[in-house]
């Protein structure tokens, strides 16, 4: 990679149906912070990436996802959650910046999952039911493990896969030191919106300009039939990823209190 200083210095890097599109329009409020127009830019996970790209190559990807003249001085960012979800796209981002800082969004793995199977049944993307989807998605994603075309079934079909929350910090931590990452706990910024946002602000290290609470609104939210409206379901899908649910609890538990904004 050449010296020259990257672009984008933080991404709000997953998890997907987190919470990130929220975070992403609060952060876009703040004068000090640049996000890509439509949140997503999908430089690093791009089917025609090339793993020899240079710093200011992937700058160059980057330039038209944000406002024209938007001032380099801005802190920029990105909001793709697919990011901490394969280790190949981590290991991209350490390559192009080792000093990228990641806020990560971390929510119950069967609501995750189960929101993301909605997700892609409404965009006409899945066809399947939702026991079958859940029951036979290894077998799905077979033979897809680096694929990242835009109709691969590893970006449509990965509800589990996508909730191994301790696989994916382990590929994380192996790249990045903690001090780097900030996990968030869904709920929280449900619960506390403009609490959270000033503490993200906090570890980006940018000023929490203009956090009024009339900008926290709640954002995007899928109109679809609750789990809880399904429990054969919901029983199915918890026994599905046990494991994942109770790495999940105890990551969760580990994360310190929200501290309110000054």
């Amino acid at each position: 990679m050449s010296q020259t200083v990257p672009k984008v210095r933080f991404v709000i890097g997953g998890v997907q149906k987190g919470g990130t599109t929220a975070l992403a329009q609060y952060l876009a409020a703040i004068p000090g912070v640049a996000l890509p127009m439509g949140k997503e830019a999908h430089v690093f996970d791009a089917p025609d990436f090339d793993e020899s790209w240079c710093t200011d190559e992937i700058d160059a990807r980057y330039a038209g996802h944000f406002v024209e003249g938007c001032d380099r001085a801005r802190l920029h960012g990105d909001a793709t959650p697919i990011y901490v979800f394969h280790p190949r796209l981590v290991a991209r981002i350490a390559r192009y910046n080792p000093a990228m800082r990641w806020v990560i969004l971390l929510r119950d793995p069967v609501a995750r999952a189960y929101s993301q199977y909605c997700m892609e049944h409404a965009r006409g993307d899945e066809h399947w039911p939702a026991w079958a989807a859940f029951l036979f998605e290894r077998w799905r994603l077979r033979g897809h493990a680096d694929d990242f075309s835009h109709g691969s079934p590893l970006r449509h079909y990965s509800y589990r896969a996508r909730g191994d929350y301790m696989r994916q910090l382990r590929v994380l931590y192996r790249h990045f030191p903690q001090s780097q990452v900030l996990l968030i706990d869904n709920r929280a910024l449900a619960e506390n919106p403009q609490a959270v946002t000033a503490q993200v602000c906090r570890f980006l290290g940018v000023a929490a300009d203009g956090l009024e609470m009339r900008l926290f609104t709640r954002v995007f939210e899928g109109n679809y039939r609750p789990l809880g409206e399904r429990p054969w379901l919901a029983r199915l899908l918890r026994w599905l990823m046990r494991r994942e649910v109770h790495e999940a609890k105890q990551i969760l538990e580990k994360l310190p209190a929200c501290a309110a904004p000054e």
